[in-house]
């Protein structure tokens, strides 16, 4: 069951009227995963590859939630073959989220157990890992011999391996180098590790960080393991006033709560568990309408499909 269930698409990664764009993929995750990469240009990398994003771009492109308003995007900017590598100025302007959706979009679409996860990691940093973890989306896929593998569709092009010093295969991302967001709270929580060292930016860059941060990221990885797929920025339930300002402190019954949200979300998730929490926590289940802290364009009420 758990399984057919990952196998199948969400309203988020459903390729819809375009399906048919996807009949001459490969089956191979690794060569999907490529695919993924050289159909996407992360709005942080125009300069590593020598582009400057039109504006519009830089700024619209992200804020698109469904597989199939990307693909449209991408065919509208170039119609060939979706196997076909896109120059970076053909290339949708997204972020991590849309590698790893897309990229999960793909292997749903062949019959391949996938789904996007949450977390932190310590491999962006060219002078090899660090000890700042950052916000960051990978894919979670089935593979019949080992079981759930996270693969890095953002990391599929050896120029991106050997920019930021890749010591592991990308589709085989070690769990102590991406941690998903429940075991980045319980290594601060448990593990006494430092809250500073996990969000969007160290903090001396942005109030983006810290256990406030991580609530948040487990409200989007829970709700990705129930493949609702939101933007990174969609926030909902309790999750405006936790903390009050970005960076606050969480209250004591927030910590608790986020307690045992966490275990939930760690280690070999129980479908159960991750289900049966999404459905009975308000504060944890996506209601039809999000608040969108939209990077570029403020903040808006949105109305999911």
């Amino acid at each position: 069951m758990p399984l057919d269930f990952y196998a199948t698409h969400s309203t988020f990664s459903d390729p819809g009227e375009l399906a048919h764009r996807y009949a001459d993929l490969p089956h191979d995750p690794a060569q999907l995963a490529r695919i993924s990469r050289d159909l996407v240009i992360h709005r942080m990398e125009g300069g590593l590859f020598g582009h400057t994003h039109p504006t519009d771009r830089l700024h619209n492109d992200a804020e698109t939630r469904y597989i199939d308003d990307i693909l449209r995007i991408i065919v509208e900017r170039d119609d060939a073959p979706l196997s076909q590598r896109r120059e970076p100025g053909d290339r949708f302007v997204g972020t991590c989220r849309d590698f790893s959706l897309l990229h999960c979009s793909f292997l749903r679409h062949i019959g391949v157990p996938a789904r996007i996860r949450s977390g932190f990691v310590d491999y962006f940093d060219p002078n090899g890992p660090s000890a700042f973890h950052n916000d960051h989306v990978v894919t979670e896929y089935w593979d019949e011999q080992r079981g759930w593998l996270l693969a890095d569709a953002e990391l599929a092009d050896p120029f991106m391996t050997d920019h930021w010093k890749i010591d592991f295969d990308p589709m085989d991302v070690p769990r102590d180098r991406f941690l998903v967001a429940g075991e980045a709270w319980r290594a601060i929580r448990e593990g006494g590790a430092d809250q500073e060292a996990f969000g969007l930016h160290p903090p001396h860059e942005g109030p983006f960080w810290g256990e406030w941060f991580v609530a948040g990221n487990i409200r989007l990885d829970l709700a990705a393991l129930n493949k609702v797929e939101t933007l990174l920025w969609d926030v909902w339930g309790e999750g405006e006033e936790e903390g009050g300002e970005p960076g606050g402190p969480l209250s004591e019954p927030a910590r608790e709560f986020f307690d045992r949200v966490a275990p939930v979300v760690s280690g070999d998730v129980s479908f159960t568990a991750a289900r049966e929490l999404f459905a009975k926590e308000d504060s944890l289940r996506t209601p039809n309408t999000v608040t969108s802290y939209a990077p570029f364009n403020g903040p808006s009420r949105v109305t999911l499909r």
